[in-house]
């Protein structure tokens, strides 16, 4: 259930993004001007989606060290799925209204309740003693640790958007960036 509800999230953000009308174009630089104007919307597409992908694989990290679940960590998956299927709303939303510090606070609450909401998760899953007993003990604090400071770091961007909701957007897409490519930690299982 998981994939499939991540994948559509991240399939709906694409149908806000739609082509320019074709009766507003009557030459080249009509559709290069339209083409331009949806660069904002873009960006706010592409920061969604590499969003649900770090969420995506978080929560795949935590389940791979979960040897087995019970009703509780099942709701708390559900609540995680939740915030997931609210992204499309939060991305239409902050691209519409892109120049907007609200539009801007309420897409981040939306990250702040995916990260809060994955960290409880996985919180649950170890007090619970659902995680495998192979996990070395410095893998549960590392996760926690993984969340909190993107969590910190998220905060700090959307307290950008009191200079500029331009520059609090370049700070979570690079932010992103960072966690998209950063080094995991490794151990043996």
């Amino acid at each position: 259930m998981s994939d499939g509800v991540f994948a559509v999230a991240i399939t709906l953000l694409i149908l806000d993004v739609r082509p320019p009308a074709v009766s507003a174009i009557r030459t080249e630089q009509d559709l290069w001007r339209a083409l331009v104007s949806l660069a904002p919307r873009l960006v706010v597409f592409l920061m969604s989606f590499v969003t649900l992908d770090i969420f995506w694989v978080g929560q795949q990290t935590q389940l791979n060290h979960v040897a087995e679940s019970n009703r509780h960590l099942t709701w708390i998956h559900l609540a995680f799925l939740f915030a997931v299927s609210l992204m499309p709303f939060s991305t239409s939303f902050l691209a519409e209204f892109i120049g907007y510090r609200i539009a801007v606070v309420e897409y981040w609450a939306n990250i702040l309740l995916l990260g809060v909401v994955l960290y409880g998760s996985w919180g649950y899953a170890v007090r619970a003693r659902l995680v495998e007993e192979a996990v070395p003990p410095e893998v549960p604090a590392a996760i926690c640790r993984r969340i909190v400071i993107a969590q910190s770091l998220y905060a700090v961007g959307v307290l950008l958007c009191l200079v500029s909701t331009y520059w609090s957007i370049g700070f979570i897409v690079l932010l992103q960036l960072y966690y998209a490519v950063a080094p995991r930690f490794r151990h043996r299982a």
